[in-house]
């Protein structure tokens, strides 16, 4: 890490034709002494604060969106527009972040950025109807970025470097999944108080907690070196366009659905230029934002494809049950214990694969997640109309303890590999954790709605096509549900026609949950599949060494 600064200074001078002093970064301090145990655990609280602050920003939102919608007088598809301000800064903001944080130093970063998100959780207090409520949103997003990256930073800080990418990292990475079961659990409790204003002034009381952690427990500076260059700011801004309009396209298509309403292929087309204007006003570069060839390398590749998949299944718990759940009718406050269950069950898979971590079985963590996640999903595509939370509490616990230990052995491989390359990778490895994490995200959740609607209409056509009703059971069967307005209908067609209406409705849900199954096992799917793969790779990993070998053992005889 010494060496790596010295180089990132005269790069950069040889591109700008800057004088040589102002390159020349700072003096490296000294390692700091080991942290005691009680200053350790400090600072991995405060880790936990960060993450928990930061999450339920975003996820408090995402356990109510449905119920918000009387506060903020807006329809289904219009709150979604919360979501999309939101992740639009968020899914690059960070980026940026990583270079600021080099240059002007990461004590001046940290304590921007929690004053900065002090400010965005005051504003929510503030939103009286959906069009302040979305600025605010956008604002929230920008603010937010720097507290998961400051999370990490705490968590790694109370390690020696020994430890940093495996212990630091995998409990770092557990408290991320903490946040979204977190938020069911608390958002009833939340709701009866008061809308919209007690959830956010629950977040803002979280961040009040985070600013004097922030400035009264200092990080481990690194040397500051002058990294932002002028051409760094025009490609961020390109850059930040395309992963914006990407993430409002993904997150807004399938509620417009993608080919009814024109502005989607404009944004979809928006993004595609200002990415590929980008990519050509990088590659030339000899000091560029972002080392695309590093990027795209087979290895990293690689990398990308793990964690798609891990943010496709992951989705079978985050999105895919948690709208099957409000498909059955099932609100937050009837769903508490099982959310309680995934809380328990996230931070029994996050300690074991802390375990894991510190020994040479790494890649167990991996089959073990696959394994969970796929009979998880398996189990939840058996599910009917008579499903209930209990029914789920073994197959949801399955898929949350997976969930928590697949993502620390590629994470720290990911890390190893750019420090190997000099802590300026850092930033290109970024870019693909933001990109599979975030629109990977966003990309999960877009693909399986879309599944899940297309599979809706199949099974609602094959349902329709036998409610005849000179089939006795149908015409029994609206016989029945009419009767319920016997009294108050006394013409014989209007109440026939009030039958089939209900007998539509339960056939229109009927068909959703045969679609979710479907979904269910899809994930499933993928999950064995990503499983067969992992082990053949291991497999040909460990008959690399008998092949080089038996040449050698040939030629000596």
């Amino acid at each position: 890490m010494n060496t790596a600064a010295p180089r990132i200074a005269n790069d950069n001078r040889s591109e700008n034709e800057m004088p040589a002093a102002a390159a020349v970064p700072q003096p490296v301090p000294p390692p700091p002494a080991p942290m005691s145990p009680a200053r350790a655990a400090v600072y991995m609280a405060s880790s936990l604060l960060l993450f928990l602050t930061q999450g339920l920003g975003m996820n408090l939102l995402n356990a109510n969106i449905y119920q918000l919608q009387g506060s903020l007088s807006a329809t289904t598809v219009e709150i979604a527009w919360l979501s999309a301000a939101y992740m639009a800064p968020y899914a690059s903001m960070s980026i940026a972040l990583f270079k600021i944080r080099s240059q002007y130093g990461l004590r001046r970063f940290a304590e921007l950025s929690i004053v900065c998100f002090v400010f965005a959780s005051i504003l929510n207090i503030f939103v009286s109807d959906l069009h302040s409520a979305i600025v605010v949103r956008f604002i929230s997003g920008m603010a937010a970025a720097p507290l998961s990256t400051l999370g990490f930073l705490y968590m790694l800080e109370a390690f020696p470097p020994a430890r940093k990418l495996s212990v630091g990292l995998s409990l770092a990475l557990m408290n991320t999944t903490l946040s979204a079961p977190l938020a069911r659990i608390i958002s009833p409790s939340l709701m009866d108080l008061g809308g919209w204003q007690a959830l956010y002034t629950f977040e803002m009381g979280f961040a009040l907690m985070a600013l004097p952690v922030v400035y009264l427990l200092p990080l481990t500076a690194p040397p500051r070196a002058k990294v932002i260059q002028r051409m760094d700011i025009l490609n961020y801004l390109l850059l930040a366009v395309g992963f914006g309009c990407l993430a409002v396209f993904l997150t807004l298509g399938r509620l417009y659905w993608w080919f009814e309403v024109p502005w989607l292929g404009v944004l979809l087309a928006v993004a595609i230029v200002a990415l590929t204007l980008m990519v050509v006003l990088e590659l030339p570069r000899k000091m560029p934002l972002i080392d695309l060839r590093w990027v795209f390398s087979k290895e990293n590749m690689h990398v990308a494809g793990i964690l798609l998949l891990f943010r496709v299944v992951s989705s079978e718990q985050t999105t895919t049950a948690a709208n099957f759940y409000m498909q059955l009718g099932l609100l937050n406050d009837q769903t508490q214990t099982m959310y309680v269950i995934i809380l328990l069950a996230s931070i029994a898979g996050g300690l074991v694969c802390t375990v894991l971590m510190l020994t040479r079985y790494v890649e167990t963590a991996h089959v073990l997640a696959l394994m969970l996640i796929a009979g998880g999903a398996f189990l939840d595509s058996q599910s009917t109309s008579l499903t209930r939370p209990e029914q789920m509490y073994l197959s949801q616990a399955m898929v949350a303890a997976g969930a928590a230990m697949f993502l620390p052995p590629v994470m720290a491989k990911g890390f190893a590999a750019a420090l190997a390359r000099g802590t300026t990778f850092l930033v290109n490895f970024l870019v693909i954790f933001l990109f599979t994490q975030s629109l990977g995200s966003l990309l999960a959740q877009a693909a399986l709605g879309t599944f899940v609607t297309i599979r809706e209409k199949f099974h609602s056509n094959v349902l329709v096509e036998h409610i005849l009703l000179t089939n006795p059971f149908v015409a029994q069967r609206v016989s029945q549900l009419s009767a319920t307005y016997g009294k108050v209908i006394t013409d014989k067609s209007l109440l026939n026609a009030e039958g089939l209406v209900l007998l539509g409705q339960q056939v229109t849900r009927e068909a959703n949950i045969l679609a979710y199954n479907d979904t269910f096992l899809v994930i499933s799917i993928a999950a064995a599949i990503g499983l067969v793969l992992l082990l053949g790779h291991l497999a040909w990993l460990r008959l690399i060494p008998h092949k080089t070998a038996a040449p050698a053992v040939a030629a000596q005889s």
